[in-house]
Formats: structure tokens, sequence, C-alpha cells
């Protein structure tokens, strides 16, 4: 047998850069690193004998560089993604919130920390943390609870088991998420004769599972049973490449489709059959529809609480649920009729079963909620601080058929599933964690995925604030996206969940916390000395000339707009359910507390 004679940490180097996607490029496409003792001597001496075939790049942050990797992911629909190696304390448990985001949002990411020595010798090494009562436990078994396969490399030959089993699972759809390999520092550095056979190419297929005959059977006659069955699309839809196939399924069989935060862009927002987002950040017109449906038939979604209205959205006595997912665990969810399969696989063996058998279009009219839409993104008649609406109208009407807009946590995720018009691909929330910081970061990821795509990020203050040192790398890595920045002076989406629960403004807008000096943040000087080019406008006229000027530059774009953190679109919507207190002084919250229970009532958790 012939063998080469390598470093645990050369060996894996050398391996992942020949693991192979179907269409010819490698399945990890790069590697984001901050070197630290931990990683630097061996890790980094392999990564730079290999840095012409397997890029590194260095952010600045260990979570954002691994936010930027879960973007990457989710713009390529898993199918392919990049690593992320990190020091042994600090640095590696700053990733463990973006391994959250990848596990909840199941998405491939490789996370090789470094490890504390095995051999043991010089323990305590700097920055070890020693348990007690266990001696095996390092801070990167933080990582097991968001890890969808967990492993510590104690030995140089153990790769040659470790690493087949991490692609595997970035691979698979049903078990796709992030992969944690734990790396001891000294293991990175001893060498090992691997057999050359380690280092052949592999080209790693996604699978397209199909549905077991009876399932199959079960879910096409509780279609043929329903009288007002509606599609809840999820991302699954998009992972799975089926955004013709539920176009195509949804149009010969005239049945509604509704879109969830991961599902949208599924479907052409202008699609005779898209009624549009659902649940509690949803249309009027999807929320009617679901509610009158006796069968609803969710393809690719976990049925998230902001979905089913905390399972109170799906109001008629007679519906079911129908799960087509190719994760059985979501499959089987609150008693649905399960359907265990690829969604473009499911869809068209369904609607090959139904021949042309329609169903008639709902009534209530998608034009009616179009132009609830138009008017709350319309631009203002009147002085005053605009709205975040108006924001997105003014962005909404700069944006081309390459626009993608994306976003992740406080006032834009809810307003822009609502009102964002938005053509195929042309979506990417990550509301599965919905994590504050995800976003600069995010847009860097998307643009190095889709680097003809004009992609636009759309934040508050607070999670600038959060996370926005990626800025600089994208400024560094000559990666260009806009950056919208509404500034409403706080946590304007949180501060009125508060005041909507009863509470008192308090702790969330920056004028009601406990400073000495008011806060007079300049984020556009800020942004500009990272080396983006940025600008504060005071207008929606002014931003729209902004937006103009920021097509086709080399860097960042920065735009900077303050805002009212008062208004929300208050049409569409459906409950949410929040705990609210049972007992307090205050009057707002005895009366918010019975609207809960009212709403409670209304809950039906499984079928």
């Amino acid at each position: 047998m012939t063998t080469i004679r390598l470093t645990a940490a050369q060996a894996m180097v050398r391996w992942l850069s020949v693991q192979m996607t179907e269409d010819g490029n490698r399945f990890i496409e790069g590697v984001w690193a901050i070197f630290g003792h931990g990683n630097v001597a061996g890790l980094g001496e392999a990564l730079y004998a290999h840095r012409e075939v397997l890029p590194t790049w260095r952010g600045h942050n260990e979570q954002t560089m691994a936010h930027a990797a879960i973007a990457y992911a989710k713009a390529q629909k898993r199918r392919r993604a990049m690593a992320v190696t990190t020091s042994i304390g600090p640095g590696a448990l700053n990733v463990v919130t973006a391994a959250g985001v990848a596990f909840a949002n199941r998405l491939p990411m490789l996370i090789i920390p470094g490890d504390v020595f095995a051999n043991r010798a010089p323990d305590p090494v700097l920055q070890q943390l020693e348990v007690f009562n266990d001696g095996t436990v390092s801070a990167n078994d933080c990582f097991k609870p968001v890890s969808r396969y967990f492993d510590r490399i104690l030995r140089p030959e153990q790769i040659m088991t470790a690493l087949p089993r991490a692609l595997r699972v970035m691979t698979d759809p049903a078990d796709c998420g992030p992969v944690t390999l734990a790396f001891c520092q000294d293991v990175q550095a001893e060498a090992y004769d691997y057999p050359a056979s380690f280092f052949t190419p592999k080209v790693w297929k996604i699978r397209r599972p199909e549905a077991d005959a009876d399932e199959l059977a079960e879910a096409i006659a509780a279609i043929k049973a329903a009288k007002n069955p509606v599609i809840v699309a999820g991302g699954g839809v998009i992972y799975s490449g089926a955004e013709a196939a539920l176009a195509a399924f949804a149009s010969t069989h005239v049945i509604p489709v509704v879109e969830t935060q991961a599902g949208k862009s599924s479907l052409a927002f202008d699609h005779p059959l898209n009624f549009g987002p659902v649940g509690v950040t949803g249309a009027a017109s999807a929320n009617a529809v679901c509610e009158a449906a006796d069968l609803v038939i969710g393809v690719g979604t976990r049925f998230q609480d902001f979905t089913t209205g905390s399972w109170s959205l799906f109001k008629n006595p007679e519906r079911r649920i129908l799960s087509i997912n190719v994760a059985a665990y979501d499959a089987y969810k609150h008693g649905a009729l399960n359907l265990v399969s690829d969604a473009r696989t499911a869809l068209s063996a369904i609607s090959k079963a139904l021949h042309n058998r329609i169903w008639p279009k709902p009534l209530w009219l998608q034009d009616d909620w179009a132009a609830v839409t138009a008017g709350v993104k319309a631009a203002p008649k009147a002085a005053g601080l605009p709205t975040d609406m108006q924001v997105i109208g003014a962005v909404q009407r700069s944006a081309g058929p390459d626009t993608v807009v994306m976003s992740a946590a406080g006032t834009m995720p809810g307003e822009l599933h609502k009102i964002w018009d938005a053509p195929v691909g042309g979506y990417h929330m990550e509301y599965g964690f919905s994590c504050m910081g995800y976003e600069i970061a995010g847009a860097m990821g998307i643009k190095m995925a889709r680097p003809d795509a004009d992609v636009i990020c759309m934040l508050g203050d607070g999670s600038y604030m959060m996370a926005n040192s990626e800025l600089a790398t994208a400024v560094m890595m000559g990666l260009a996206f806009t950056v919208v920045i509404t500034d409403n002076r706080g946590y304007g989406c949180i501060n009125r969940l508060q005041k909507g629960t009863g509470g008192a403004g308090f702790n969330n807008l920056l004028d009601q916390s406990y400073h000495v000096n008011p806060s007079h943040i300049d984020f556009a000087a800020h942004a500009g000395a990272m080396g983006a080019h940025a600008v504060k406008v005071a207008t929606i006229a002014e931003l729209e000339a902004a937006l103009r000027a920021a097509k086709g530059a080399k860097i960042p774009q920065v735009i900077v707009i303050d805002t009212d953190p008062w208004p929300g679109t208050e049409a569409g919507g459906t409950w949410w359910e929040v705990g609210v207190p049972e007992v307090s002084t205050r009057a707002e919250v005895t009366a918010a507390r019975a609207a809960f229970e009212k709403h409670q009532k209304l809950q039906r958790l499984a079928d």
C-alpha cells in the first residue's frame, strides 16, 4: 500500500481540497480562519501550503466569519459550504452562537476549533477550561448541542473516519447541519503514514429520497379528498431546487401557495397562485386562505410558531396537516399525515397522480393585499421621520431582477416578509434563529456565493452595533453590496412587543435607558472609517438617490437614515404566543393577559 507521510492538519486540508460537488467544484469552497495558539502552528501551516487550491480568508470576529459561511451555504442551496477554524478558547466559543444559527436553519458548515493537548502533558494550557469532575471536557463541548455531528480528534489517524462522517452529514438533505471537529493542537502537528487512496478525489452527490409508496398513496388520497387545500412553502422547496416544480404544481391544480420566511421567493411574488407570506408576519390574503383550509400541505417547512400563529391560524374544524419533508423529524410534527420525501420528487409524483384535477381558486383577492403593501411603502407626503416600511419601499423601487434583499433580526424580518415583493431567489432571511449580527457578514457570504447579485442588507442600528466588523473584511476582499441602516435609536421591534404585551417602555430605546449621556452615534462616519463608502440621508428622496448612486460600486455602500421607531404594518398578521404575566400592578398587562388567554383557547396543537 502506498502511503504519504503528513501531519494530521496537512492531511485534513489536503483531503478537504479534493472533496467535490457534482458540478465539479470543491464542496468546501474555502476556510475562514482567525489564528491563535491551538490552530496557527498546525492548521495554519497546512492551510498556507494549500492556499492556491483551498483559499483561506481572515475575518475580524469568529462568530461573524461563521455567519458569512452560513449565508454562503444558504445562498448555494446547501450544495457547497465553507469551513471555519479558531483557537482553543474564546475564539472557539465565539462560534457557538453561529453554530446555533446553522443548526436551526439546517445549513452545512464545518467548524474546526483547536483543542487542548491530547497528551495532557502541559495541562492546564492557556485558555483551557478545567472541569473538576471530568477530565475529558474542554470548551469545545459547548458545540455538542448545536452540531449535527461532533468529534474530537485525539490521534492523527482518526481524521480518516471523522472527515467522511462530517461530509456525509453536511451533504445529507435530511441530516444537514453544522459539524464540529475539535482538533487537539498537539495532534494537528503529529505525522502519520496515510494511505494515498485517502486523497483520491470524491464526488458528493445530494440525494433525492423518494416517498414510500404507502405514504405517497395516503397523501394523494388526502389531497383528492380536500375541498380547500393550501400549500405552505418552506425553505425545503428552495434547498430541493423545487421552485419550478412548485409553480407548475400550483398552476396545474389551482392550489394557493403561501410562503414562510425561509420559503419566501420560492414562488414569484406576482404568480397568480402566490397568496403571500403566512403567519404572524403574514399577509391578510395568505392567512385568510389558511384559516379556511381543510388540508394544509406543508412542503419543506418545519411549521415554526411564526408560520402557524402558535398553532392558532388553521381554524377550519375539518383541517388536516400533510407534511412533505425530507426530514422525518419535521414530517411527523403535530400529528401530521407524513410524506418523507424530497420536495421536488414528491410534488412531481403527486401531480402525476392528480392528473388534471383542479380546485376552485379562493375568492380572497391578492390585489387587495398588494394595495395595502403599496400604501405603506409609498413615499411620505408629510414632513417627519420616515417609517421602516417607507424605507423598504424606496429600496423596492430601486431593486432589479438580480436584487437579493437580506436581513435577520429586529423590525426588518417582519416587514420584509410582509411587504417585500420578491422574485424567485430574491429573498434571504435568517429567521430560524433570528440572530442579531448576522446581517453584514451574511451579506458578504451571499455576495461570495452569488457575485452577480445585487445584494442589499437591511438592518437597524441595534444589529449594526451588535456586529459590524466584517464590513472591513468585505472592503479588503473587494466585495460590493449595499447596507441600509435604519436608525430608530434602539430596539424598536422589541419595544413594540413590550408595549403590546402591556409592559412599560423600558430598556429598549436608548432614551428609555439609564444613560448619563444621550446616544449620538455617527454610523456613516463609523462605516467610512472601515473603508466603506458611507452617507447619511435625511429623506426618502435622498435615500432613493443614494441607492441609485450605489449601483455598480466596487466596495460596500452604506446608507444611514433615521426612522420612526413606533409604526409597523398593522394589516395582516395573526396571533403569536408570548407569555404575558398572570399577575401585575399594571392595568395594561392585565388587559393583555385577558387577550392572551382568549387567543390561547384557539390553539390546536395536534390533529
